[in-house]
């Protein structure tokens, strides 16, 4: 559906005609003027109105309807096509979803279709209705806020991360360890498996952003490569936290798989020391057990006592050096 549509002129937001076509024509026609149409999860009928009017590329138009699409940055003949992916994090339930968000740029007007519940779009239109002076430089100044709020957030996120991931690691490294090693290991999976989702959004993001930071791409103002710079670098910072996340996830994993594999060694250790125990009065039990007729000392009268009294110490030397070496 269209959620907002806003003819902007000298940096300030005007009425205008409430027919697509006419109010291109009267933006064009003005020079110093610019559509700007938000649309959240349209329909193929209604996003058909919106790209006849604007003449957007039916390859984008696919792309902006169909959505699952990567970052990337792509120039048709009248229009810029960008996708941007912003991601939310739920800290109830400590879980990252992606959103998408398409933008087109052309001359004077500027279409964006949401996905999802991640773009911050409300907010960057209230924003840059305050900023005049930097509405001014026309469909332009709307990319590059849009950009630089998807990115910030990024880094926001990563923090949100951060704290998680400390948490995880107190839990694995904790002295007397986790009791239930199943339930560590299927939570390092599942962040691991956030971090990724945090990353599809990241990582492909910054070739768009570093084409955006040199001159020469159409309908974006030359003069704002310094503007998507910073964008690229704060791009950069997060890329480069999340890169951090992802391996320290691996080494967290690697650590908890260790230290299940020392458990078990000293479960049977343990279990190797009873049964250890356990075997001198079986074998001593095993011999007596035989029924020979020439065994001169069941004839005597402290054969059983003696016998019970050399299992026991037995059994008691046996445990006396495996509890000096550690495995009792």
């Amino acid at each position: 559906m269209i959620v907002d549509c806003g003819i902007y002129r000298d940096g300030r937001r005007t009425e205008g005609p409430a027919d697509f076509s006419d109010a291109l024509d009267e933006a064009r026609a003005t020079g110093d003027a610019f559509v700007w149409i938000g649309l959240h999860e349209p329909t193929e009928k209604e996003f058909d109105l919106v790209s006849s009017e604007f003449a957007l590329h039916p390859l984008a138009v696919e792309d902006a309807l169909r959505a699952h699409q990567r970052p990337k940055l792509e120039i048709y003949d009248d229009s810029l096509f960008v996708v941007i992916k912003p991601v939310v994090y739920e800290p109830k339930s400590d879980t990252v979803s992606a959103g998408e968000l398409m933008l087109f740029i052309g001359d004077s007007f500027v279409v964006t279709v949401r996905h999802g519940e991640g773009a911050p779009l409300a907010a960057v239109r209230s924003r840059l209705e305050a900023e005049p002076e930097v509405l001014r430089h026309g469909p332009t100044s709307v990319l590059y806020a849009v950009s630089d709020a998807v990115v910030d957030h990024y880094i926001e996120v990563a923090a949100e991360l951060q704290i998680d991931l400390e948490g995880l690691e107190a839990q694995v490294f904790a002295p007397t360890g986790s009791a239930d090693s199943k339930n560590t290991a299927a939570s390092i999976y599942t962040f691991k498996r956030q971090v990724l989702e945090f990353r599809r959004a990241t990582n492909p993001l910054g070739a768009p952003m570093a084409r955006l930071s040199s001159a020469g791409v159409p309908f974006v103002d030359d003069g704002s490569q310094p503007f998507f710079r910073d964008v690229n670098d704060h791009l950069t910072r997060a890329v480069e936290h999340v890169e951090g996340l992802d391996r320290l996830l691996s080494d967290i994993l690697s650590a908890h798989l260790a230290q299940v594999g020392v458990r078990q060694n000293d479960d049977m250790r343990k279990i190797s020391a009873w049964a250890a125990m356990a075997a001198v009065p079986t074998m001593v039990a095993g011999i007596y057990g035989m029924n020979f007729e020439h065994m001169p000392e069941l004839d005597w009268v402290w054969t059983y006592p003696a016998v019970i009294v050399l299992m026991g110490l037995a059994v008691a030397g046996l445990y006396r050096l495996f509890k000096r070496r550690g495995w009792m």
